[in-house]
């Protein structure tokens, strides 16, 4: 005798970030649906902080939570594995570790770095899309100082002191804001030998202005705050390679460092069975205005591996933020439901709640509401602070995080900076 459960459809949700959770929140233990999520991590992590991780600031725990313990008496099935391939004919998802068929597939793996086809800059520049990318930047981070200590020729130990971040968007302009912070307070602390000298540290990017996509304030407050804390920004400039400890730049100039961080660019995570013509720029999924890919039955994207061209205010696809993912999540489950309820769905609409970046301890920038609303000092930093605590996945990490953050506000320094490798025991 065929159960009730028996009887629902199987939606698997590959990619378990604000896409992926936030679509699985609307189906909790649904009636209508059976519903797995597949991951190659066992965790869920807050991807707006991973840099504060990165930089000594936060510990992993802070930003990232277990998918197991979160979905518990919710309905929800997890399985950690990574997708290898899809089978759209007979609707199976092959994973590295067996298969499992769907009657609903939605795609939320989010993006990885992309280093633009320059294998000089992928083998040895520092990336950060993830926590185990975090963690060994924190590492080489620390490394490189320890490196420095013991460095007698000044050429060398110069090389090892400079930093040069690729990319000044959110992400760039946070790292050089953290690491800025770290030199002026923290450095001659930790590492008396290295208090009088030089620590370059340099922004570098193809565009003319910071933080492109918000206002014009705002590129010239970020840009004044950046030079006051001793950052050196290059801008209309790229990074054409990088090896044996040299950044070569478009304008000729070359940076001898010994780090170089690149934060200039991302692309789509793309699985095998999905056709090169359901894809569009960046490798992101085209879908239609309910997230449904283009030319595939019952294969849905959403978040940043979707690009959604039915929306005249965002021709080129929304941004690929937490925000469009969220709200990209939210409807499908909620148009999921009107499926099984056999009611119309409901296309997705953009409503853009701003942007925001924070820049060293005190400074943060936030254009809200389109960008009708400018925030900057005091209240920048606030709207910033409180946005990100509340989009935190669980109250254990608004606490802890918060917790941390008046630890490093009022001390301006944390206990964080230590070096835990990750290899084998035997290296």
């Amino acid at each position: 005798m065929e159960t009730t459960a028996d009887k629902r459809k199987k939606i698997l949700v590959v990619g378990g970030g604000f896409a992926g959770l936030n679509l699985i929140e609307q189906l909790y233990n649904s009636k209508y649906y059976q519903v797995t999520l597949i991951d190659k991590n066992n965790y869920n992590y807050f991807t707006p902080l991973l840099y504060q991780v990165a930089t000594s600031f936060l510990e992993p725990s802070s930003i990232s939570y277990p998918f197991r313990k979160l979905l518990r008496k919710k309905g929800v099935s997890f399985r950690m594995s990574e997708v290898v391939a899809v089978d759209t004919e007979n609707q199976k998802v092959l994973l590295n570790d067996g298969e499992l068929a769907y009657d609903e597939l939605v795609f939320a793996a989010g993006t990885k770095t992309n280093f633009f086809g320059n294998e000089s800059i992928r083998k040895n520049a520092l990336s950060l899309k993830g926590i185990d990318d975090a963690l060994f930047m924190r590492n080489q981070l620390m490394k490189t100082m320890e490196r420095a200590v013991i460095e007698t020729d000044p050429i060398k130990r110069k090389k090892l002191l400079t930093i040069v971040i690729a990319g000044g968007g959110p992400t760039g302009v946070e790292v050089a804001g953290m690491l800025a912070e770290m030199k002026k307070y923290i450095v001659g602390k930790d590492y008396p030998e290295l208090k009088d000298l030089d620590h370059d540290i340099y922004v570098v990017d193809g565009l003319p202005v910071l933080l492109a996509p918000m206002s014009e304030k705002t590129h010239k407050e970020t840009l004044k705050i950046l030079t006051d804390l001793g950052v050196k920004i290059k801008l209309n400039t790229m990074v054409l390679s990088y090896e044996n400890d040299k950044v070569n730049l478009s304008d000729g100039t070359v940076i001898e460092s010994s780090t170089l961080l690149w934060a200039a660019g991302v692309t789509a995570h793309t699985f095998k069975g999905i056709p090169e013509t359901s894809l569009g720029a960046g490798k992101r999924m085209i879908t239609d205005a309910f997230n449904k890919v283009k030319g595939l039955e019952n294969v849905w994207a959403i978040g940043d591996i979707s690009i959604q061209e039915t929306d005249p205010v965002y021709p080129k696809g929304h941004p690929q933020l937490a925000q469009p993912s969220i709200q990209q999540g939210k409807t499908l489950g909620k148009n999921f439901i009107k499926l099984a309820k056999g009611k119309d769905m409901k296309p997705f609409k953009y409503f853009d709640r701003g942007d925001m970046a924070i820049i060293g301890r005190n400074h943060a920038v936030a254009d809200l509401l389109k960008h009708k609303v400018h925030l900057k000092g005091f209240l920048g930093l606030m709207a910033w602070l409180f946005i990100h605590l509340v989009s935190l996945v669980n109250y254990n990490n608004k606490i802890k995080t918060f917790y941390s953050w008046i630890i490093a506000y009022l001390t301006r320094d944390q206990a964080l900076r230590m070096i835990f490798r990750t290899g084998n025991r035997g290296n």
